[in-house]
């Protein structure tokens, strides 16, 4: 009797409303563990500051900087740091968005749609957040800051993001099944990308042998592809873009057939201690 008639609600407002929820779940999941959403956002910005120092003393003391292109070489990590932490994060964020199990879910207008989304979107405004006062604090203090083409390097940079949210509904997906494995796997993605995501290395450097360490990881082709649109003088060989989004289109159909099934079959006396 006291129930809202949901069937006769026009599309539009129905449109809006899970405009203004998910506008509030990604506001929930920006501020993550921190009680001060703005103090959230200094400790990322300060985290990839000190990840480009740590990466800029180590190659220059390892005298690698010799071995790269001609070109701002702050830029050249930035690049590399950009493509693996928005990956990253994005992945972590959309491996641990609520699922069916959650107790938000017990709420009328929130579903995994929302909760995916939010946490898609509050990585992606914090790594976006974090690199434009990165940036800009370079260009001020340091050095002004050439991009030969900026919507291709952006573009690069949401290419990693969408990357990132099809690894993570693929692990999101198995997590109700494989509970102690699915985190595990997360953690070995993260670390084999330090190495294999090619942030260190420039692709046109490489020799066919050593190519192949790195060719199969669509965010080395990313980065390369990145690395090609922010330095005039290089143009990428051994990259392409297709595979980047042949390989992410088939993992975000994987994802969401795995997390629909979950959906429907996972039981909260699953995970009852």
């Amino acid at each position: 009797m006291f129930t809202v008639d949901r069937t006769k609600r026009n599309r539009l407002i129905v449109a809006l409303e899970m405009c203004d929820v998910t506008y509030h779940a990604t506001v929930r999941s920006a501020r993550g563990h921190y009680s001060n959403a703005l103090f959230g956002l200094i400790m990322n910005v300060v985290y990839v500051a000190i990840f480009i120092l740590a990466l800029y003393v180590t190659m220059s003391i390892m005298g690698w900087r010799s071995n790269m292109l001609h070109g701002d070489f702050v830029l050249f990590l930035m690049s590399g740091v950009m493509g693996y932490m928005t990956f990253n994060k994005t992945m972590r964020a959309v491996y641990g968005a609520e699922g069916p199990t959650s107790a938000m879910m017990m709420h009328a207008p929130m579903n995994s749609f929302v909760a995916i989304a939010s946490a898609a979107l509050s990585a992606l405004y914090i790594q976006m957040f974090s690199v434009i006062v990165v940036l800009f604090v370079y260009h001020v203090g340091f050095k002004p800051v050439e991009i030969a083409d900026p919507p291709f390097a952006l573009f690069m940079v949401l290419t990693a993001w969408i990357f990132g949210i099809s690894v993570g509904l693929v692990l999101m997906a198995l997590r109700p099944w494989m509970p102690k494995l699915a985190p595990i796997l997360m953690l070995i993605i993260g670390r084999v990308n330090i190495f294999a995501s090619g942030k260190m290395i420039l692709g046109n450097s490489l020799s066919f042998a050593k190519l192949k360490l790195f060719d199969w990881n669509p965010l080395f082709h990313i980065i390369d592809q990145m690395r090609g649109a922010i330095f005039l003088n290089y143009t990428p060989r051994n990259s392409e873009v297709s595979y980047i989004y042949e390989v992410t289109f088939a993992l975000i159909v994987i994802g969401m057939m795995g997390e629909f099934f979950s959906r429907k079959h996972v039981s909260r006396s699953w995970f009852a201690h």
